[in-house]
């Protein structure tokens, strides 16, 4: 049984078949559900998406069609921190309020967005890459050159004892109290699970005898896709943090977890993360409480 993760849902069928007619791409903008995102925020409206007009400025993606072939887009423009008006809000914030539709929607809109905003020029030459394919490539005017939208992969890990204890790691740059699963990208020519070996050993010095896939999430923060596991160790008691990224680590039974986050000592990670969904799945249903004004299964 897989995590049921927020940002995997989706609603749309992404119809790349088409991405490189023009003419339908124009017709179906003019009856299109715009999104608009300015910078990395989406201008919202009583809690939910608001959809633009058609003469909307900006660079123009698709995103696909629902299912009555209504079809989505984004409309995308560059901003600053100091830009925002009070009706844009972060996919962070309003991610745990949308549907399933919506929130497959915003997440592709936002992963293509940032990497269209952060590959204006060719790789190759140093040409200007213009936007091709309804958004889902960008050619260089000069080479011809293809560039296509990349996702980082990362592993994310629920480290684990036989007693069924959980192992979370606290990085410096966090609020204080605040805890999550241990995470790392994948390198150049490793799979996933030699990276589960890998992060776990980095952060930890854990020795992994056996891990179990969870599922996986994109996570557009930037441009990553999050790939859970949950992770056996053979040496609960000689684990240390590497003091470098990880600086503090704590074993919690289920007890534990309980008492740390009622008396607010201990910081969950957000609801639309995976290692929130991890830690969740792994505490099991029971009463809930309210902590930071997010509902947690307690």
């Amino acid at each position: 049984m897989f995590l049921d993760l927020p940002l995997s849902r989706t609603g749309l069928d992404r119809a790349a078949h088409l991405r490189s007619d023009e003419s339908a791409l124009a017709q179906m903008w003019q009856r299109a559900k715009i999104i608009e995102l300015l910078g990395d925020r989406f201008r919202i409206h009583q809690g939910a998406l608001a959809y633009a007009n058609p003469d909307i400025a900006g660079e123009r993606y698709f995103l696909g069609l629902d299912e009555a072939k209504v079809p989505y887009f984004v409309a995308h423009q560059s901003a600053t921190a100091s830009e925002y008006p009070e009706d844009f809000q972060s996919l962070r914030t309003i991610g745990k309020k949308l549907g399933a539709l919506e929130i497959g929607a915003a997440v592709h809109a936002l992963a293509l967005a940032q990497w269209h905003e952060a590959h204006k020029m060719c790789a190759r030459c140093g040409g200007e890459n213009r936007v091709v394919l309804g958004g889902a490539v960008r050619r260089c005017s000069i080479c011809a050159t293809d560039h296509h939208p990349r996702t980082d992969p990362a592993i994310i890990v629920l480290v684990k004892d036989n007693a069924d204890r959980i192992l979370l790691g606290r990085q410096k740059v966090w609020p204080a109290g605040r805890f999550s699963a241990f995470a790392g990208f994948v390198e150049p020519g490793e799979s996933f699970e030699s990276a589960v070996i890998r992060e776990v050993q980095e952060e930890c010095e854990g020795i992994v005898t056996s891990m179990r896939y969870l599922g996986s999430q994109p996570w557009p923060f930037p441009a990553s896709l999050m790939i859970a596991y949950e992770a056996l160790i053979s040496n609960p008691e000689s684990v240390r943090p590497d003091g470098e990224e990880i600086e503090e680590i704590i074993w919690l039974n289920r007890e534990e977890l309980k008492r740390s986050v009622s008396s607010r000592e201990l910081l969950l990670p957000p609801t639309i993360s995976v290692a929130r969904a991890m830690i969740d799945t792994w505490y099991g249903d029971a009463a809930k409480i309210e902590l930071d004004g997010e509902t947690w299964r307690n």
